[in-house]
């Protein structure tokens, strides 16, 4: 169900309510007291009036409210508020059931006279009637002590501010509803945005892995095509089950932690086929792993730079592989020997990539440390491992 049907909804399920509660009144009044009866026609005039604030709701819910919500356009949003505001205080100045009423001056009389306009009993002459409460400030034409009331109904009543203001509360509660489904979709749709974002730049790290592992790859091989040509017919063998895992596995969210360590095992062991017994190569990872899951190519740029740059014929070498998983952590660990120069530079596009991937895929979840000694460089990292939902 999308955001404006669920809007529409709420105003159908309150304006039913607010209708339905004169019925319900009058119901619970004429229950309770038997000589009430059920009066239909003042159900229709307080209808009369809940009709007039739905029509103004009707029009600011579908014309006037997307001027500021959705085109931001003030002016003229609250120029149309004003006007309606307006036109809604003069409908209620002049409305049937509060219109002008006229009346007649009264004349307070004391109870020993006759009316003013009665003659008196004994004479042929009218006799002047007496005012128990002569006023000083009375208005000229009149004796001071005659007093005349000329109830005039003032321009606004309490009545009529009140209504403004209930008009007023409709028109925010509408603004506040459609601003709170209005930032509920925003929300939604950045999230969508940002999960499209993350899953392209996955994809273009992913291609960027690939490319990058195979030409180490190719390189070790065609080294090992000199050195020993049945060796490179192993590689070769232990490279196509490799490239079959990176082709199917690759491009997926997660892998289980079996598949990637068996990818990890055929790589050292197609390292361990171009050294000599010079470099001393260590694997420890566990046989049973649990049921978990793991980014596909994460650890193995680890590795490979272990051997791109950990590996000389000139001295002893040495590459050194530990993965454990404790609490539901994979602890990784990979350590080599140094065999470039200092002003040699490291890492890569690959270590750059697994620090965007890490960002991405764990945002503050994981720790990754690099200890870089002028002898050994240690990377050592620790990633959560979730269950499956």
């Amino acid at each position: 169900m999308n955001q404006s049907r669920k809007e529409h909804i709420i105003y159908v399920v309150v304006w039913g309510v607010l209708f339905a509660a004169p019925l319900l009144s009058l119901y619970v009044r004429t229950a309770s007291d038997p000589n009430l009866s059920f009066d239909w026609n003042e159900i229709f005039i307080v209808w009369r009036r809940f009709a007039v604030y739905l029509l103004l709701f009707l029009i600011h819910n579908f014309l006037l409210a997307p001027l500021l919500v959705h085109h931001h356009r003030r002016f003229v949003y609250f120029s149309a508020l004003a006007v309606i505001v307006a036109a809604f205080a003069i409908y209620q100045y002049n409305r049937p059931e509060r219109g002008p009423r006229k009346h007649k001056p009264q004349i307070e009389q004391t109870d020993n006279h006759p009316p003013f306009d009665q003659p008196h009993a004994d004479t042929q002459t009218p006799h002047r009637p007496s005012f128990r409460h002569p006023s000083p400030s009375a208005p000229d034409g009149f004796p001071g002590e005659f007093r005349p009331h000329h109830d005039k109904p003032p321009f606004i009543r309490e009545h009529d501010i009140l209504d403004v203001l209930i008009l007023l509360l409709i028109f925010a509660a509408n603004l506040g509803l459609k601003g709170y489904f209005r930032s509920r979709d925003d929300r939604k749709r950045l999230a969508q945005l940002e999960h499209e974002n993350l899953e392209q730049q996955l994809e273009y790290l992913r291609y960027q892995i690939n490319p990058h592992f195979f030409m180490n790859t190719l390189n070790n091989i065609h080294a090992l095509v000199d050195i020993d040509p049945e060796k490179a017919k192993d590689t070769i063998v232990e490279l196509s089950k490799m490239m079959r895992y990176v082709l199917y596995e690759g491009n997926k969210q997660g892998v289980p932690l079996s598949r990637e360590f068996e990818f990890i095992r055929h790589y050292v062991a197609l390292m361990q086929l171009r050294y000599t017994d010079k470099v001393k190569i260590t694997l420890d990872i566990p046989d049973a792993v649990p049921d978990r899951e793991i980014p596909p190519l994460l650890l193995i740029t680890f590795i490979e730079n272990a051997f791109k740059h950990g590996i000389t014929y000139q001295r002893q070498s040495f590459v050194n592989v530990s993965i454990t998983i404790e609490d539901n952590r994979l602890h990784f660990i990979c350590s080599n020997s140094k065999a470039e120069t200092p002003n040699q530079e490291r890492g890569g596009v690959g270590l750059d990539n697994v620090r965007k991937r890490l960002d991405l895929i764990y945002p503050q979840q994981y720790a990754l440390d690099i200890d870089d000694q002028p002898q050994a460089y240690t990377a050592q990292l620790i990633i959560p491992l979730p269950t499956h939902p």
